[in-house]
């Protein structure tokens, strides 16, 4: 009976580990799209900072490099599947995945973290505020702009 019982009670709790696990992954996942990312707050209006979106309307992303008065990027078509990112760059034909792993975090006075390993373009590390979430291209605009 005590087996059982013991048995019972990993069972249970193993089952409540995948599924917050599962869970945590899933928001995790949702998180990385339709909102801003930088690499840091700029400081200054000549200061470039890196930009990174992943939009879900139509599955576009974009690397972009700006500051208020220069800029430049190259935006991708993709497709997600959990957290890797299978990109194409229409202007070049270039091809290649990528993994995203957005979460919660306190770092640089930012609400979330956005790490992306093995892309050719952009930075390794992203952040992201509450209230930074893309409804459309013109909100995009209007966050990063509103940085300067």
């Amino acid at each position: 009976m005590k087996k059982l019982l013991v048995l019972a009670v990993v069972s249970t709790v193993a089952f409540a580990g995948y599924r917050w696990n599962a869970a945590s992954s899933a928001e995790d996942k949702g998180l990385a799209q339709d909102r801003v990312w930088i690499d840091h707050l700029p400081r200054g209006e000549r200061d470039m900072i890196n930009v990174f979106v992943l939009l879900t309307e139509h599955p576009i992303g974009a690397f972009q490099q700006t500051s208020a008065w220069k800029g430049g990027f190259e935006a991708f078509r993709y497709e997600a599947n959990g957290g890797e990112v299978r990109a194409v760059y229409p202007q070049t034909g270039d091809r290649e995945k990528f993994k995203v792993r957005a979460t919660k975090c306190t770092e640089n006075q930012m609400d979330y973290c956005l790490e992306i390993e093995g892309a050719s373009r952009g930075v390794k590390r992203y952040y992201s505020r509450k209230g930074w979430e893309i409804d459309s291209r013109d909100r995009a605009d209007a966050i990063v702009h509103g940085l300067y």
